[in-house]
């Protein structure tokens, strides 16, 4: 399957082609070509909606993580034991909270949105910064992959850990990551939910 890309929000004029080859490089450097990816765009009403079902925060936010794998150590891909298994989760980008940060810092926003998405795999993959070695460890990582793409497309991009840097402990500050089965509510079926699924719950 690959890299399922979603466009559900109608508010930001979005190129898809150019996000998508975006996030196939991103997979190219981190070697990650054979897990599925799940990318959803949407806007801060929806984005809002889920923060405030997952996080208890009513506010949008720019990006929500739900990782597949639970406790992955740092840059250690996980070993499937079957086909259906070679999956890193899914990614929410609140398209919409992005285009308004870039405008009042005069950034490109399909070059935000890159950065943004790197982020969140790298939460997919283990990162987290809510202490400061983590935080350290992930702003290492975050350096690497954005400096394999400016060497490979030619654009450079900062980091979002480097803008974020005043708040690196907050989950509110830009990323917070979460599994698809932890803060949920506690009947079964709902702790079954993947990323993709919440779809159903919001739309």
């Amino acid at each position: 399957m690959g890299v399922v890309l979603r466009n559900l929000q109608k508010v930001v004029p979005l190129r898809r082609a150019r996000l998508r080859r975006d996030v196939v490089t991103l997979r190219h450097i981190l070697g990650i070509q054979k897990f599925d990816l799940g990318i959803i765009c949407v806007d801060n009403q929806k984005m809002q909606q889920i923060n405030h079902i997952y996080r208890k925060k009513n506010t949008p936010t720019d990006v929500l993580s739900f990782p597949f794998y639970e406790d992955l150590r740092p840059g250690k891909l996980p070993c499937p034991l079957h086909r259906d298994e070679l999956n890193l989760g899914d990614i929410f980008l609140g398209v919409e909270f992005v285009m308004k940060q870039c405008q009042e810092e005069s950034l490109d926003l399909h070059g935000a949105l890159t950065v943004v998405t790197a982020h969140g795999i790298c939460h997919l993959l283990g990162y987290r910064h809510e202490t400061e070695e983590e935080w350290t460890e992930m702003q290492q990582r975050e350096n690497y992959i954005l400096s394999e793409y400016s060497r490979l497309t030619g654009r450079h991009l900062d980091p979002l850990m480097k803008r974020c840097s005043q708040d690196r402990f907050s989950a509110s500050a830009s990323v917070y990551s979460m599994s698809s089965t932890s803060s949920l509510p506690e009947s079964s079926s709902e702790q079954s939910r993947s990323g993709r699924e919440l779809l159903n719950s919001v739309e």
